[in-house]
């Protein structure tokens, strides 16, 4: 029989398997798992000997699952024969049934449901409202790589670039990955820059997708936030396979989303008509404009998540070309229609427009695309290999509706002053507006060798070595004259000509790594990997891990490792302007002269060393027990730098060539700022995780399952701008030190019997501390001694701290299989609805900002109720 035919037959015995997984996923929690954790494994016992292979890896880097939870990885080591159990680094398997049961639709979402150490903002500021993106460990998103299997991921074009522990982040946009083409998600907690390279600071989350060559997986899901009557959501699913001649496959998966506005609710302190003494009443309206309208007072609904329509396409193919070729590739494409609320604007501000008043809203149509095609074999020179090419991009249209530019508006408009001239005429204002386009795109290629040696015949390893070229392409469209003119569009100023451009970049690495044995129960592995930025230069990572197996149920494992992140093109680059009220503030670009005079110099990579050291135990048979410390020096930290207020900032703007909103705006609320490497900051903390399945015979099956994060972040060193002042306030302080959770558990129970299954999951949610800034009912009496008693309102030196004590949320759902085919689920997350703490008013920006947004803590929207319905032949 040919080698082909047994390849065949094989690959035919192991999809069939597979399918039957699926089929079994609701039913039997020993099938499909819980989250699969690292626990002690004979290492040894597979050093040296070839795993049974699938169509799947042989094509990809994929591992199918060998039974129960011995899933294999692919994710921070190159042998290819290794289970999550056995795994030298911590490495975390979460299956897509582990994401379905979260009960939340989107990829970002079901990880923060599910993984301790990863996290999400309560709620995105401007744009960032607009783009999915997770912090892992407390630190910037910008700081997790995301692969997919195993190929570095592009970024979205989308910055955060309001304040924030998130600021500057261009992170991998997870919700544009269509999550029903995900079979498995594997997570590792180390610093991982010796083997892939920029940003694998925090960790590396690879995402590994399905590659079945027959069935047919159909879902709907539906649900709304109860408690508020509003953010009904619905997601329509499909994937399926089928064969490529008699040895390839191609594998579609495709995804429709919707979901609707939440809005959390709240007084807009100028609608009240009332006010403490000594508010700052500025733009204020109910009784203090004469025959004011009857404005409702819950007009102002910033508080809010976004309204947005997705659509999401996945295809992986691939097929033998010879005996030891096979050729492969990935299709993804997604679109995004979104539009999130803004300030609330009085009817003062442009009464022939919106003599009631408006709430802009900013918009984004996004197109996010990648296209991946690839050769691998085996047995080149005893080599094994991997030639790739992937090429990615995210492009945005950011607009504005139900907005209006009021220089426009006003009688002052081409008053022979530069900043007041409008190229369109004056006395009318669009209402819906481009702001401007940008995009993000990737070329990466790849060759990568593998291969088995032992050394002497005696010290078995494996050798890997290769090497990458990265292009990295970034643009930036400036918006139409009637956004950024005359002060620009309320909401969103739109980007001017000059701030606009096209910037690039080549980036060549290569690494090498060997992974060994000296003793049959002790792995150790050496990586280095050398890269060379054509804007900020070279960098050298390296990395040394062991494992050694003392018994066969408890093992021990350490890392350490150097690690850095270049400065992306957008943090180079980008400006913006964003406007509120009675306020803006301006993001300066890092080269430009106005942020050089605030002190601004060119930026430098981050460069961190990480540590982390755990044991692994079994105390009874599948019981497993996890526990790592950790940490994390980062140097060179890049965030928001030099924020300064009031007439400086107004003088740094105008600079820039933009002008200020002609609106009533108070000067001491005006900031600009720009991209530093602000600080040094040390990381630290502990990761715990347990399983354990009860298998209760004809009273079914109960698996439990345990996960903890501890996390602190600590200043080390704050960084001075070239006037010699600190980069650094208390506020920007804590967005890096304290606004992510000290402490994360997660304790979830899966019980089965018969055709039920039911899921309850509960979260508890540390404290997070923000520094806040007094806003407008702060009275103005109030004075800030550290500032030589200037105001306290709007303060840029004197902070209020403001905790967000712990949070218990609990999440419940019960699902009925009918038949092999057909299941259903209703749940809730957040069953009691639990909110975050609300902030006191004087630090409640017009009172509509009740909850601080930037807490990566509970979320704003409180319980979800939802049904599902699952279809698999």
């Amino acid at each position: 029989m040919s080698s082909r035919r047994l390849f065949f037959l094989a690959t035919t015995s192991l999809l069939a398997s597979s399918v039957e997984t699926q089929a079994l996923a609701a039913t039997d929690p020993t099938v499909t798992g819980a989250t699969v954790h690292a626990a002690p494994h004979r290492t040894s016992s597979h050093i040296g000997k070839t795993p049974a292979t699938t169509k799947q890896q042989v094509v990809r880097h994929r591992a199918a699952p060998a039974g129960g939870n011995e899933t294999m990885i692919v994710t921070g080591t190159h042998a290819s024969n290794k289970h999550a159990r056995e795994s030298t680094s911590p490495v975390t398997v979460v299956t897509a049934a582990t994401l379905r049961r979260s009960g939340q639709m989107n990829l970002a979402d079901a990880l923060t449901r599910t993984y301790a150490s990863i996290n999400v903002s309560a709620k995105g500021s401007d744009t960032a409202a607009l783009t999915s993106s997770i912090r892992m460990r407390g630190l910037n998103p910008n700081q997790v790589l995301i692969l997919i299997d195993g190929k570095r991921r592009h970024v979205t074009a989308n910055i955060v670039q309001n304040a924030g522990p998130q600021f500057g982040s261009t992170p991998v946009d997870l919700n544009m990955i269509p999550a029903n083409m995900i079979d498995h998600i594997e997570v590792l907690e180390d610093g991982a820059a010796a083997m892939y390279g920029s940003d694998a600071i925090a960790g590396v989350v690879n995402i590994i997708t399905k590659k079945q060559d027959h069935g047919l997986n159909m879902s709907a899901q539906t649900g709304a936030n109860a408690y508020n009557g509003d953010g009904w959501q619905y997601q329509l699913n499909a994937d399926g396979g089928f064969k490529l001649g008699h040895d390839g496959f191609m594998h579609i998966s495709g995804q429709v989303y919707h979901t609707d506005h939440f809005v959390a609710g709240a007084k807009d302190h100028r609608l009240l008509g009332y006010w403490p003494a000594g508010a700052n009443t500025n733009g204020y309206y109910n009784g203090i404009v004469a025959n004011a309208r009857n404005v409702p007072k819950d007009s102002n609904k910033i508080m809010s998540t976004p309204e947005e329509t997705r659509e999401n396409l996945g295809i992986d193919f691939g097929k033998p070309v010879t005996e030891k070729i096979d050729f492969y590739g990935q299709v993804t494409y997604a679109h995004r229609h979104a539009e999130a609320i803004q300030n609330y604007r009085v009817p003062s501000i442009a009464p022939t427009l919106y003599p009631s008043g408006f709430s802009p809203l900013e918009v984004i149509d996004e197109d996010d695309y990648a296209g991946e095609l690839g050769l691998k074999g085996h047995d080149f020179y005893g080599f094994d290999w991997d030639l790739s090419t992937v090429y990615g991009a995210d492009q945005d249209k950011i607009s504005n509706k139900n907005t209006a530019n009021t220089g426009l508006l006003g009688s002052t408009c081409n008053n022979g002053n530069v900043a007041n001239y409008s190229s369109i005429g004056c006395g009318w204002s669009p209402t819906t507006v481009r702001a401007l386009n940008y995009r993000n795109a990737q070329w990466t290629n790849n060759l990568d060798f593998r291969r088995k040696i032992n050394i002497f015949n005696t010290v078995p390893m494996v050798l890997a070595f290769g090497g990458e070229h990265r292009l990295e392409m970034y643009d930036i469209v400036a918006g139409e004259p009637a956004s950024y003119e005359v002060g620009g569009t309320q909401g969103y100023a739109g980007l001017r000509p000059q701030n606009a451009g096209s910037w690039s970049r080549n980036i060549w690495a290569a690494y090498i790594d060997g992974d060994f044995h000296p003793l049959k129960h002790w792995d150790l592995d050496f990586a280095g990997r050398f890269e060379h930025y054509t804007d900020v230069g070279n960098a050298q990572n390296g990395k040394v891990s062991t494992r050694y197996d003392a018994t066969p149920w408890l093992a021990f494992r350490g890392t350490i490792s150097t690690g850095f992140r270049a400065p992306t093109l957008a943090e180079q680059h980008y400006s913006t302007m964003s406007v509120g009220p009675t306020s803006a503030s301006g993001l300066l670009p890092v080269s430009s002269s106005a942020a050089s005079i605030l002190g601004a110099s060119p930026l430098k990579p981050e460069y961190s060393v990480s540590s982390s050291g755990g044991v692994v135990v079994e105390p009874v048979k599948g019981f497993h027990v996890e526990a790592d410390v950790y940490q994390i020096n980062l140097r060179n930290r890049i965030s928001q730098g030099g924020t300064t207020k009031g007439q400086a900032a107004v003088d740094a703007i105008q600079a820039m060539g933009y002008a200020l909103p002609v609106n009533s705006f108070d000067v001491e609320n005006v900031s600009a700022y720009y991209f530093a490497n602000v600080a040094s900051t040390r990381t630290q903390g502990l990761d715990i995780k347990a399983d354990y399945t009860f298998h209760l015979h004809r009273y079914g099956n109960l698996a439990l399952s345990m996960a903890l994060d501890l996390n602190r972040t600590r200043m080390h060193h704050v960084a001075t701008d070239t006037n010699g002042n600190s980069l650094l306030n208390a506020q920007t302080i804590s967005y890096l030190t304290t606004g992510y959770p000290r402490s994360k558990i997660i304790l979830n129970a899966y019980y089965t019997i018969g055709k039920w299954d039911l899921n309850v999951r509960q979260t508890r949610y540390g404290e997070t501390t923000s520094m806040m800034t007094y806003q407008d009912w702060t009275p103005t009496s109030a004075t800030c001694a550290a500032a030589g008693g200037a105001a306290l309102r709007y303060s840029n030196t004197c902070f209020a701290q403001f905790k967000n004590t712990p949070r218990w949320l609990t999440d419940l759902e019960v699902g009925y299989r009918f038949n092999e085919h057909w299941h259903v689920a209703v749940g809730g997350n957040n069953v009691f609805n639990i909110r975050p703490r609300k902030l006191p008013e004087e630090l409640s920006s017009y009172g509509a900002a009740v909850y601080d947004s930037n807490s990566a803590q509970v979320p704003i929207n409180g319980g979800y109720y939802y049904g599902r319905i699952n279809a698999t032949f």
